[in-house]
């Protein structure tokens, strides 16, 4: 049986990162004998980095453009039945264009002692969404926030928690909104929706969450949905202070609530384009490749894939086979090469 999955590329890093994933993914293909192939959106999207040196129009003229072909890729991957989508950084005004017309929410899973944060952070409304207009001197951006959205939003954040806790469901979901700026709307929809799902829900200002997490950590299962803007800057702190991790080392998931792309994941590296390294192979390729472990198993038939990764990740590490980001200095092919033939060693 072969499995297709989506690959989408930006500059800077990404097309080393894209040869990354291709031959993880053929390796753990071979592995566990099975066929994964991936279909590739023909765009080489921009960065923020390749877009300096422009005027602004002609960066409103690219980004737009970016986001159309890659809204367009999406829809196409869902439409013929592929369930997933890894895509290296691309740049962020373009992105989050894609991610406001597709309904997207983003989730990532923090292991911390004794405890675990599921978060949901909403990428689909909010000051990270809307359109630009320009006029001399001054730059306007308009932004929104809906009862649909955010009751879909909700939805899928407690529908979410149920499958992470499959016994009890979350025993504690905040959710993070600058909800003060919205006339009392937000609250008022956040009541309803958890009405509707028989769940409680705290809705809190960002720097009030913040004083509790810093107060009393996390409870063992804990939700926050967080507005995108306090969910994107808080993101290091909270994988630092509770999970021991580094953003370098990280992937997350974009799932789609717009019917079109209902079922498509997106996988994506947690750091940049690092365009400041581009083509000298020191690319840290551990988030790339623990994405792949995760593509490969649940969409590929590739189980124990994950397991796998993560070992083989941890001995490398252990032998200081690193990218300079890491300590080391070894190139990413070599650090690769490593993480692989552990891999195919412990099959």
């Amino acid at each position: 049986m072969e499995s297709v999955v989506g690959l989408a590329v930006g500059r800077g890093t990404g097309p080393e990162l894209a040869h990354v994933f291709e031959r993880t993914l053929d390796t753990l293909g071979e592995v566990w004998g099975t066929r994964l192939s991936v279909v590739r959106s023909p765009r080489l999207y921009h960065s923020y980095f390749s877009l300096k040196g422009f005027s602004p129009e002609q960066i409103r003229e690219f980004t737009q453009g970016d986001a159309e072909h890659y809204e367009e890729f999406c829809r196409t991957q869902a439409q013929a039945g592929i369930q997933a989508v890894f895509r290296t950084a691309i740049n962020a005004q373009s992105l989050y264009l894609v991610r406001q017309r597709l309904r997207a929410v983003k989730v990532d899973v923090i292991e911390s002692t004794g405890a675990t944060l599921l978060l949901v952070r909403d990428e689909a409304q909010g000051f990270y969404t809307g359109e630009n207009t320009h006029s001399p001197g001054a730059v306007s951006r308009t932004t929104e926030f809906s009862r649909d959205i955010t009751d879909q939003v909700i939805a899928f954040a407690v529908d979410r928690a149920r499958r992470q806790w499959p016994d009890t469901g979350a025993d504690q979901i905040v959710m993070a909104y600058k909800f003060h700026l919205l006339d009392g709307a937000l609250g008022e929809w956040v009541v309803e929706s958890a009405a509707r799902l028989g769940v409680e829900i705290s809705l809190a200002q960002p720097d009030t969450v913040n004083r509790n997490l810093i107060e009393h950590g996390l409870s063992p299962r804990m939700m926050i949905i967080g507005g995108n803007e306090w969910a994107d800057v808080m993101h290091p702190f909270l994988l630092d202070r509770f999970g021991s991790e580094r953003q370098e080392n990280r992937f997350t998931e974009n799932a789609h609530l717009d019917p079109g792309v209902r079922g498509l994941l997106e996988y994506q590296t947690v750091h940049g384009s690092a365009d400041d390294i581009e083509g000298r192979d020191i690319v840290n390729p551990v988030a790339t490749v623990r994405a792949t472990a995760a593509i490969a198993q649940r969409h590929g038939g590739c189980a124990g894939a994950i397991a796998a990764m993560e070992d083989a990740i941890t001995a490398t590490l252990e032998q200081g086979v690193t990218t300079p980001d890491l300590g080391g200095a070894h190139s990413t092919t070599s650090m690769l090469d490593a993480l692989l033939k552990r891999v195919e060693s412990a099959r």
